[in-house]
């Protein structure tokens, strides 16, 4: 099926939002470990209603496909967690741009899932993100335990779409939310006490969040988590994960910006972490017309 515009404007769209997600987790003050268990079970009390009231869309999934859809729950929850772990040791602008190596991560793990011979304009690509990164990391960067999370994000963004993109071929998009939510917040459970014990975290649950961390925190649940994760599902019908991915390497570009007007001087980086933001970019800039001259990568 051939992806039409309103497929792209849907797919940047979403982009945006998910860069939105960087900021409103700096501002939310309880610790990021029960952040993404909230995020993730608001998501999934919203989904289920939302399937409720539509009647029409189906809760039915085979039990291999349920336990597929759990466990794919517990690499989204690695990836929030990691995301949002990154971006409180250091800043969001850092969880941003280590997240971009996700299109390197889908350029060799969509081709093994999908049996097809692995693009060498995709690898290619995904090496400049990696160069990029070589920019950022090999100077005086001070948030390198920060960035090292990041790519840990990339890493299962790109496993965790992959994996999906082959179960919407028989599970519809909401039932896949819906369950993989479910899976994220157990996941979060199992680690509080690692949380506890290993990392010093604070007993869970012991502060309420105030009113504004349950509005941010909705906000992620209901926009970034529900509205985006189904219609990034759907999409995936008509676009390569390939591409879905290295579209979100603009995220950086949406989520630096705002992390600009929303923090001022805190966002404010060196000189190479721009020069290496530019590079990595430059990949997604540069797809569309290699795509076109080479008409080797399927779309």
């Amino acid at each position: 099926m051939i992806p039409s515009n309103r497929d792209f404007l849907k797919l940047h769209f979403i982009v945006f939002l998910w860069g939105f997600t960087a900021i409103l987790g700096k501002l939310v003050h309880i610790s990021s470990v029960e952040m993404v268990f909230y995020r993730s079970f608001l998501a999934f009390l919203g989904i289920g209603a939302l399937m409720l009231l539509s009647k029409g869309i189906s809760f039915k999934i085979s039990k291999i496909d349920f336990l597929k859809v759990l466990f794919t729950g517990f690499i989204v929850a690695i990836h929030w967690l990691s995301f949002f772990g990154a971006g409180r040791i250091s800043n969001p602008s850092t969880s941003l741009i280590g997240f971009a190596t996700c299109s390197l991560w889908a350029a060799f793990l969509e081709p093994l899932a999908k049996r097809r011979k692995i693009s060498m304009v995709e690898v290619g690509l995904g090496l400049v993100v990696i160069a990029g990164l070589v920019i950022i990391f090999s100077f005086d960067f001070e948030y390198k335990l920060g960035l090292f999370l990041a790519v840990i994000s990339g890493l299962t963004a790109a496993l965790f779409s992959v994996i999906n993109s082959k179960l919407v071929t028989r599970v519809n998009e909401f039932a896949i939310t819906l369950y993989e939510m479910a899976g994220a917040s157990i996941a979060v459970l199992l680690f509080f006490p690692l949380f506890t014990t290993f990392m010093g975290g604070e007993t869970p649950f012991a502060e309420m969040p105030s009113f504004s961390d349950w509005f941010y925190i909705a906000l992620m649940a209901f926009a970034c988590s529900i509205y985006a994760y189904t219609v990034s599902i759907d999409l995936s019908r008509r676009i390569s994960v390939f591409v879905i991915q290295l579209t979100l390497n603009l995220e950086p570009v949406y989520g630096i910006v705002l992390a600009l007007i929303v923090f001022g001087k805190q966002e404010v980086m060196n000189a190479n972490f721009y020069v290496g933001t530019l590079v990595i970019l430059s990949a997604v800039l540069f797809y569309p017309f290699i795509k076109k001259r080479m008409n080797k990568v399927p779309i």
